[in-house]
């Protein structure tokens, strides 16, 4: 009888097959399997998946009970085929809030602290890759996926352009990358084959054994410098590295009520370069931030003012 962690490898395996991503299995995935294996089940059970799905150390939010519980979920459907004693929970046991998570904005010096931390890792390989994939996701907005499977062909650093294959949604895109941006790519490339002039993959960002970077060791990672920057411990919302994200979109669009500019008009420019399918995604930062809507406010009124 295969382990239950070889049977969840095959699971995924199976799924990518499929098409699809399982960036999220392929994080927490593994963790339930830690867990069924620390309580010395041989099976999947109802009651060790609710326990495991409700103890989430880094975010008690019920959208993370619900996601824990879906990817649980996922797996024991699988194995139900293989193991008759598995327990397939309802998917209703969690149920996923309508209401989204609010972001947390990171500031510039956020960020820097953040990269800053980063710089203290060891070896110097690995704080080179974290300070420079941290400062690329916060200067394009890019998804932690999309960053992490950049290959070396993907990254123009001549033109200072990367293209993006086949993010979420299945769409390809190039983005376009300040010079500032550019360098600091370029300055990461030196470095990169400096320390691994024969890497095991073409990817543009590597671990200190040359290999791609796996999702769950960046998001496990990125928590671990958050805690050592300290910023995110008297927040009301637990700092993500998605909010990375968020955070670009923000910036921007507040740089955009800045220079005068039509935000309704540009916003389709925003959409486009974060890899969203159509404006709609992107008016969730219009109404998540309160800065943002304070702006939009006050252009509103401006805009009353001069009618009347």
């Amino acid at each position: 009888m295969k382990s239950l962690a070889q049977l969840a490898e095959e699971y995924l395996q199976l799924r990518r097959a499929l098409g699809h991503k399982m960036e999220h299995a392929a994080r927490l995935l593994p963790q339930f399997v830690a867990y069924l294996e620390s309580i010395g089940a041989e099976s999947v059970t109802i009651q060790a998946t609710l326990a495991w799905a409700q103890s989430s150390k880094g975010d008690p939010a019920p959208a993370s009970r619900s996601q824990r519980l879906t990817v649980a979920r996922g797996f024991a459907c699988y194995l139900a085929g293989i193991d008759p004693r598995t327990e397939v929970p309802s998917a209703s046991l969690l149920p996923r809030p309508r209401q989204r998570r609010p972001p947390f904005i990171y500031s510039p010096q956020d960020i820097a602290a953040l990269m800053a931390e980063a710089r203290r890792i060891q070896p110097p390989l690995r704080s080179a890759t974290y300070e420079t994939l941290i400062g690329l996701l916060a200067a394009t907005g890019m998804r932690v996926g999309e960053a992490i499977s950049l290959d070396r062909a993907d990254v123009n650093l001549a033109e200072g352009v990367l293209v993006v294959r086949m993010s979420k949604f299945g769409k390809s895109r190039e983005m376009p990358l300040h010079p500032s941006t550019t360098e600091a790519l370029a300055h990461y490339a030196w470095k990169r084959d400096k320390a691994q002039p024969k890497p095991k993959d073409t990817s543009f960002f590597i671990s200190g054994r040359g290999k791609r970077l796996e999702d769950s060791t960046v998001h496990e990672t990125f928590r671990d410098l958050v805690d050592c920057a300290g910023f995110g411990a008297g927040a009301s919302v637990i700092p993500h590295i998605h909010d990375l994200r968020h955070s670009f979109a923000v910036r921007t669009l507040i740089g955009w009520y800045g220079d005068g500019k039509d935000v309704q008009a540009c916003l389709p420019r925003l959409s486009t370069y974060l890899g969203h399918l159509n404006p709609r995604s992107t008016y969730w930062y219009l109404s998540g931030v309160p800065q943002l809507l304070s702006l939009a406010a006050g252009r509103l009124e401006a805009a009353e003012e001069d009618q009347t």
